[in-house]
């Protein structure tokens, strides 16, 4: 597959970053080079941006701070990630007063991580300034947020729900608002907060100055915008409902039944420090994480019911990277911002074709490069178009790897680390362990490696087999890797196996009793157990050959992928040469005397 690596930066720089991004779509080319200090923004301002290091403004900011600042509404249509925080956090810093203790300004987020998101950043930005900001969402206590309300909080920023509530306790009034802020709009009427926007706007100052962010703008939002927004200025810094042009978009089709083996396979040769499946119900999030955590990869799920501080935990173990994959439903990951996600994974389609720009949104942020991955049921294959057709752009289709393709993947990962774990030595141990296991079975050298190789892989047999494993290879199976790190280095050129080895148990040879077994001279050819031979074909292909009598051949082992054949005195060097291109089963049997298990020294 594609390599899905995404590139770091800092969180605060998805709010502000350091290079212009996006497509103006007005008529006036926006300046590239333009600085934060031609927008009129307060010197105290102005000094906190510079010591976290950003002086241009992005493409939202550049043209939505001017009119804010003016005292004019705005409607803003952005994509994630293209700094819309600041765009509308720095005029409200700018206006709000740190001498009178009310709540000045209000943002409406429809995620609780976005709400925290925000308010965090905005914190930053108001370093210095004495102003007090607060994220009120549910899930968590109301203590804390009503506490810092009373105590004169001048922004907050919340969820339309526990905004509500507030209202209704008092706790919050909206009768001083300067600042009122409509974030991801069209989200929040998707999840079906539109009267509770419809309240909580009729109930703001109609004084202060709105301002209306949305990804899209769809009929609805329109409306809202109209009986909510005086005059606005419009902008839009991208084709509307466009997706970010740094994510690689791909699809694959795959019959449902076959979602979930899909999946695993993707994710077992994904190269993506992190990835995100998006699913479309709370069950579906559920079922699809406890399947990823029972083939071994690192997962977790979380939809709208799980609680607050949990979601919480889960993502910060994602930043961390203590978790590798998220399953989420689009409630729940909206307004989330990690940066190690590089793969976005549309295991289901959404019902909405815009729902698709904010789940692809995940990834390639602020100009970081990610790669999104839809699965298609061949039903479902008519809505690529309307995907096409909204983003203005095609996905190119790939292939779900092949079973043999992730074994391999995995093998190759695994061998990378032979050398240098034998460089660092104390490798008696697994020596010994291997040379037993030769002298107890029989086994050659390479069947050993074979297998320890695809037991290292999580590869336990065709019938049990987890095709999505992902192996953490320097937590599970430090031991085995090492194993087949020994293996494959003693095996170049002959049996592993320690000193005084003891004689291999038989196969399913057959003893023939006219000399005692191990009396006379043992020889070892090319064919075993595995290609089916019998000790009858075994005596026909070398009498066949050599002109030697059944008689002359003796106890016969058969082992795996190699045989044991004792003579009651040595070969000519004329019968060795007949014998070895003698053939079973298509194999030539390559006869030699047997030396035994070599020695290591």
């Amino acid at each position: 597959m594609t390599d899905f690596k995404g590139h770091p930066t800092e969180d605060t720089a998805d709010c502000l970053t350091t290079e212009a991004d996006g497509i103006a779509s007005q008529d006036e080319p926006i300046a590239q080079e333009a600085f934060f200090a031609s927008l009129d923004l307060p010197k105290t301002i102005l000094k906190t941006l510079d010591s976290l290091g950003f002086a241009h403004p992005t493409p939202i900011q550049q043209k939505a701070i001017p009119p804010l600042l003016s005292g004019r509404d705005v409607v803003g249509i952005a994509q994630t990630g293209t700094g819309k925080t600041a765009a509308f956090g720095l005029p409200i810093l700018a206006t709000c007063k740190a001498k009178k203790p009310l709540v000045q300004a209000l943002i409406l987020a429809p995620t609780r991580e976005l709400a925290a998101q925000s308010a965090s950043a905005i914190t930053d930005f108001a370093k210095g300034m004495n102003l007090g900001v607060v994220a009120v969402y549910g899930g968590a206590s109301y203590t804390p947020q009503i506490a810092a309300l009373r105590e004169g909080a001048q922004i907050v920023v919340g969820t339309p729900g526990r905004v509500m509530d507030l209202m209704e306790r008092g706790e919050l009034d909206l009768s001083a608002l300067r600042f009122f802020v409509l974030d991801e709009a069209d989200e929040m009427l998707r999840m079906g907060f539109a009267e509770d926007v419809d309240t909580i706007a009729t109930s703001a100052n109609r004084e202060a100055v709105r301002a209306l962010f949305s990804a899209t703008m769809p009929p609805a939002i329109k409306r809202i915008a109209q009986r909510h927004l005086t005059d606005p200025v419009e902008i839009a810094i991208a084709p509307q409902s466009s997706t970010v042009d740094t994510v690689d978009q791909t699809y694959a089709v795959v019959p449902f039944k076959f979602k979930s083996e899909a999946l695993g396979r993707v994710l077992a040769l994904s190269e993506s420090d992190a990835t995100i499946v998006f699913v479309r119900t709370r069950i579906d999030a559920e079922q699809v994480g406890a399947e990823l955590l029972k083939a071994g990869f690192l997962a977790a799920a979380i939809s709208g019911d799980v609680p607050q501080k949990e979601r919480e935990n889960i993502v910060e173990r994602l930043r961390r990277g203590d978790l590798d994959v998220l399953v989420a439903t689009d409630v729940a990951a909206r307004g989330l911002d990690v940066d190690r996600i590089g793969l976005v994974v549309n295991y289901d389609v959404p019902r909405e074709a815009e729902a698709y720009v904010h789940r692809i949104g995940r990834t390639g942020r602020a100009g970081r490069e990610g790669t999104s991955l839809t699965f298609f049921t061949p039903r479902e294959k008519r809505r690529l178009a309307l995907i096409e057709d909204l983003t203005g752009q095609k996905m190119r289709e790939v292939f779900i790897p092949s079973p043999t393709q992730v074994r391999l993947s995995r093998a190759e990962r695994l061998i990378s680390q032979v050398t240098p774990r034998l460089n660092k030595g104390e490798m008696d141990v697994y020596f010994d362990a291997i040379q037993d296991l030769m002298t107890s079975t029989g086994l050659d050298i390479g069947d050993v490696a074979a297998g320890l190789l695809a037991l290292a892989c999580g590869d336990t047999g065709p019938e049990k087999q987890h095709l999505g494993f992902k192996v953490r290879y320097e937590e599970k199976v430090d031991e085995l890797g090492r194993f087949v790190s020994a293996c494959f280095e003693e095996g170049r050129g002959g049996d592993c196996a320690r000193k005084g080895s003891k004689k291999p148990v038989s196969g399913k040879g057959k003893s023939r009793p006219h000399f005692k077994a191990g009396s006379g001279c043992r020889y070892r050819i090319e064919v075993g157990r595995r290609d089916r031979v019998k000790p009858g074909s075994i005596v026909g292909a070398i009498t066949g050959e050599s002109g030697l009598a059944g008689k002359d051949v003796g106890h016969i082992d058969i082992l795996p992928s190699f045989s044991l054949v004792e003579f009651e005195r040595p070969l000519s060097a004329a019968a060795l040469r007949k014998i070895s291109n003698a053939r079973i089963a298509g194999r030539r049997l390559r006869i030699r005397k047997d030396e035994g298990p070599r020695k290591r020294g």
